[in-house]
């Protein structure tokens, strides 16, 4: 069985189709269909149901697919420990991170961290949290940002706690309050982040324990625009209180979201019981260094070590 075959399989399953796996993996769709086929005969099972234009995993097909994360994660292991002999003068940290607080959070760590070890080559992979974590689980990047709480498969470095803020125009009946709770915001539109994005859960579940669905006007990645979405009153976005600080406008108005379990609780996350390479253990301990824990467990302000001269 090659680890190849694995690759496109976990990939046909993940991306949710032969097409989006073969532009994934650079492949041709034919040779993605090829290999799935030749996993099945090896396997001697059907691994995929295919029913038109979807695939949809079997009961065996589950299995496979759980197993082939778990060797394919073994096998990223292997190649960041046998590299990890040469120490942190050449290698390579493949780091995720999310749209959402990515420039304010560890945009000042990059600098630092490139300035320590210059021979190490950063590579980025921008997806939201909740993506990030299946490919943290699937070995693909090592560390990832993702929102506390999260699943017992990782282990985590805090980096940042703090409300969010609920922003709207300055016309709607609740702009100029100091803070309010989600219920109150029933009636209004929420605009969310697209699917993927961590803080998207942490809102819906706020509603539900409020008993109430919101309805959802509009979804984007890029929060500019969500934030022009609000000055037209297309609805109430949300966002964390510095990044909307950072956002405001004469046109939108930012009132504390006072609500149990809605704190954007930012950190940095791996598998746990996984193998971290030199660079990402360089990385978490630099993580740790600017971000250091609070005497309350929420997270300190930055504080930024000079890079070494030279």
């Amino acid at each position: 069985m090659e680890l190849r075959t694995l690759r496109a399989f976990v990939e046909v399953v993940r991306q949710g189709g032969f097409s989006q796996a073969a532009k994934v993996v650079f492949a041709t769709q034919p040779t993605i269909s090829k290999a799935v086929k030749q996993l099945e005969e090896e396997l001697g099972v059907p691994v995929l149901d295919r029913i038109g234009h979807k695939s949809m995993l079997t009961a065996a097909g589950e299995i496979v697919y759980r197993r082939a994360l778990a060797m394919l994660a073994e096998r990223d292991d292997l190649i960041a420990e046998l590299a990890d002999l040469r120490g942190l003068k050449t290698g390579t940290l493949r780091l995720g991170l999310p749209p959402l607080g990515a420039s304010t959070l560890f945009a000042p760590l990059f600098a630092i961290y490139r300035a320590r070890y210059p021979g190490i080559e950063i590579r980025l992979t921008e997806q939201g949290s909740k993506r990030l974590e299946e490919i943290v689980l699937a070995g693909e990047v090592e560390l990832a940002a993702s929102l506390l709480p999260t699943a017992d498969d990782f282990d985590f470095q805090p980096v940042r706690c703090e409300p969010l803020m609920a922003v709207m125009s300055t016309q709607h009946p609740l702009a100029g309050q100091r803070t309010t709770g989600i219920a109150a915001l029933a009636a209004s539109p929420f605009i969310l982040f697209e699917q993927g994005f961590a803080l998207n859960k942490v809102l819906l579940e706020a509603c539900e324990r409020n008993g109430f669905s919101p309805t959802v006007a509009a979804r984007s990645g890029q929060i500019d625009f969500i934030v022009e979405l609000v000055a037209a009153r297309l609805g109430v976005a949300f966002l964390p209180q510095t990044i909307a600080a950072l956002r405001r406008t004469s046109a939108v108005s930012l009132v504390q979201l006072d609500e149990p379990h809605t704190q954007w609780h930012m950190a940095l996350v791996w598998r746990r019981g996984g193998y971290l390479s030199r660079a990402a253990r360089a990385w978490v301990d630099l993580t740790r260094e600017v971000y250091g824990a609070a005497p309350d467990g929420t997270g300190a302000a930055p504080r930024l070590p000079h890079p070494p001269a030279g």
